[in-house]
């Protein structure tokens, strides 16, 4: 009987045709035709159709080990790391196998067995194959030597990768390629645009993948004329409709806040869009906080049939997460859970971010029912719910909920070590503080920044300021974020003139400060009177250090007038202002206006903050508090009627004491704690042991002045 043609190219129904003819016909020699079959199963029946298809063949060659050899190692990646470790590996094992044999191997084999090392990052293999391809012969092929080339980038050993390259006689599109990534996924900006100028004056031709490498690197305002004159290379290089380029230009150009371009990629694209395309303009748009664009162009997905999956879902979750958009994303979270997407944990993680975030509506209890209903947990679902619980004053919860992570073997990394500090701080806990310090210690991440800012501030907040001095010392101070932290704590500490020496010593060693800086800079002086020198900053801030001047800034402008009875200043700092001042800005004048006794400003003052936060009860507490010190009896009880008819109360203040590494909180009159009865008897005794002194030293004055 006749062999049937070769299937290389066949569809998998017109293979199964085949198979079948084959297994009729007896064909045992027709090697070729078992091969194509077994080509188009790998192709599209899956690995296990084609390893069975594999063990039928009579009569198997090299052709035929290449074939399932190749099969195992373009296998799609799991998301179980265990199966795509066991395919990768079984590439290793066919091609011992087919050595034993005595099978040769050509530049075929090689390439997909160092494709499959390079996709489990396995070096030491891939060295030894080097080693192979070196006494094969084979290393002038520019097939294998690409192949190395690859392996050698993706396992991120550039050097070696940097060396095949050189040595190669002969190099096409692949080998520049699959160097480039290597820099691009290092970060190597320099390295990899130096490459692509060698490339082109190669005069070999840049690509889609060269040009989406290329395009990640692009990832700050920094960079937008770099991206320009990229967008220019990739319509010169006639790339400017590939989807790929395209979905990466989206991403970059947004990242390069140039996310007008993004839109018009998008816009151009309307033939050619596939989920990354429509994915990336919605990240995009996240990103830059364009909450509305998102929501419309979420929507618009799902009317033009478009299958949204876990990246979708994450990008407009988290599009409501950064803006309080908390009703969408309740939405949403329906929306996740009815497309079966619950069990992914970056949908999840975003979700628990959203709520969160808006917390302040009483969603931080939704947070943590999300956490509980997690199969699968990572790094960012344990440490999102622990600084949650940090950042929302739920700080008791919070180091419940380290000392769970620290239970379940958690690894804590220096996220974890800030949230926990914070919360400490929060307490003003010193022992627990200094606990986790040695912890910090152990573990090496006593010089990590963060963890640094977070022990400084908690030593200062217990009012260990020398502890906080040695904690700084040990930090990196390559960053403005230590250096805040201690020009923060010397400024609560009342040392000003410290906190300003460090800052001509944080310029002296070129670090740049931030928006932060200055906050505590113009603190510091409010604290100790240095009214000019504060207003200095916060009028050079911009001019000459190149920071603008945020919200924050002008509050502690106005609390540096205040503080020193400058209240005409403090006002006209206010309505000098580009921006409408905030509740914060008005409460602070409010603050000095009662520390001043100016009763007819703080009623003017009073008005703003009653119009901006009408429920705010702090606003209330403090004008009645000035109507009594005036006598303004009537104003007061006015005041105090409108509270009651709008359903607020003064919130009572809550102190904290640690015994024996036991946090207890209380407020005024509070019997809540289970040792209430015990306690109120000890303050009975202690007033009654302060009237038996106090009387006692009266007599003493009258005995001695009488």
């Amino acid at each position: 009987m006749r062999a049937p043609p070769p299937l290389s190219a066949a569809p998998l129904l017109s293979a199964a045709k085949t198979h079948a003819r084959l297994i009729k016909s007896g064909a045992a020699s027709d090697t070729h035709a078992w091969n194509a079959v077994l080509t188009a199963y790998s192709r599209s029946a899956g690995l296990a159709r084609a390893r069975d298809l594999f063990d039928e063949i009579p009569q198997r060659d090299s052709v035929s080990w290449n074939a399932l050899i190749a099969a195992h190692a373009s296998s799609p990646t799991s998301s179980s790391s265990s199966s795509s470790s066991s395919s990768n590996a079984l590439s290793w094992d066919l091609f011992r196998a087919m050595r034993a044999l005595g099978l040769p191997f050509d530049h075929y084999t090689l390439g997909s067995v160092l494709k499959a090392v390079a996709r489990s990052a396995r070096l030491q293999f891939g060295r030894q194959l080097h080693s192979l391809v070196l006494k094969s012969g084979l290393d002038r092929n520019v097939f294998s030597a690409s192949a190395l080339v690859g392996m050698y980038a993706k396992c991120a050993s550039l050097r070696d990768a940097s060396r095949v390259f050189e040595a190669m006689p002969e190099r096409n599109a692949v080998s520049w390629n699959a160097l480039l990534a290597g820099y691009a996924e290092a970060g190597e900006v320099d390295a990899a645009f130096r490459l692509f100028g060698r490339m082109e004056r190669a005069s070999s031709v840049p690509d889609e993948a060269t040009f989406a490498s290329l395009l990640t690197l692009v990832d700050g305002i920094a960079y937008h004329r770099l991206m320009c004159q990229l967008h220019g290379k990739i319509v010169k290089y006639g790339q400017a409709k590939d989807s790929v380029v395209c979905n990466a230009a989206i991403t970059a150009y947004s990242q390069c806040g140039l996310i007008g371009d993004s839109i018009k990629v998008f816009d151009k694209m309307e033939d050619n869009r596939d989920l990354i395309t429509w994915n990336s303009m919605l990240a995009a748009y996240a990103c830059h906080g364009l909450t509305d664009c998102a929501m419309e162009l979420f929507v618009k997905m799902q009317e033009f049939g478009i299958n949204q999956d876990m990246y979708t879902f994450t990008s407009v979750i988290s599009s409501c997460t950064d803006h309080g958009h908390h009703n969408q994303g309740r939405i949403l979270h329906g929306l996740v859970t009815k497309r079966g997407l619950d069990g992914e944990t970056p949908v999840f993680n975003a979700l628990i971010a959203m709520y969160i975030r808006t917390s302040e509506n009483g969603m931080m209890e939704d947070a943590v029912k999300c956490f509980d209903s997690m199969e699968f947990r990572d790094s960012v679902t344990w440490n999102s719910i622990l600084t949650g619980l940090s950042q929302n004053g739920l700080s008791t919860e919070a180091l419940r909920f380290f000392g769970h992570m620290r239970s379940v073997e958690f690894k804590i990394d220096h996220y974890a070590f800030s949230a926990v500090l914070r919360s400490c701080s929060d307490l003003a806990i010193l022992q627990l503080g200094q606990q986790i310090h040695g912890l910090v210690l152990r573990t090496g991440f006593a010089s990590n920044d963060f963890v640094a800012s977070s022990l400084i501030f908690m030593y200062s907040k217990c009012g260990v300021i020398d502890d906080a001095r040695s904690s700084f010392h040990e930090s990196d101070k390559c960053s403005s974020v230590s250096w805040n932290s201690i020009i923060f704590g010397y400024a609560q500490h009342g040392q000003a003139r410290i906190a300003l020496d460090l800052f001509t010593k944080m310029q002296e060693r070129k670090v740049p400060p931030d928006h932060i800086t200055f906050v505590g800079l113009i603190s510091a002086c409010s604290h100790i009177g240095l009214v000019e020198e504060g207003f200095n900053f916060l009028k050079t801030m911009e001019s000459k250090y190149g920071v603008a001047i945020r919200m924050e800034h002008y509050a502690c402008g106005v609390d540096l007038f205040g503080r020193a009875g400058r209240l005409d200043e403090a006002k006209e700092l206010i309505d000098s202002m580009p921006f409408k001042p905030d509740a914060t800005v008005w409460m602070t004048l409010l603050g000095a206006c009662r520390i001043h006794g100016n009763m007819e400003l703080a009623s003017e003052v009073a008005k703003h903050l009653l119009e901006a936060e009408p429920r705010e009860h702090s606003t209330y507490v403090l004008l009645s508090c000035m109507y009594s010190g005036f006598g303004m009896w009537n104003d007061r009880a006015l005041l105090q009627r409108e509270m009651r008819n709008r359903g607020l109360s003064k919130v009572p203040g809550w102190s904290w004491i640690e015994v024996k590494s036991k946090v207890h909180s209380f407020n005024a009159e509070d019997r809540s704690h289970p040792q209430a009865e015990e306690i109120y008897e000890m303050i009975v005794m202690l007033i009654e042991e302060i009237e038996v002194f106090s009387s006692r030293e009266s007599e003493i004055d009258d005995f001695e002045f009488g």
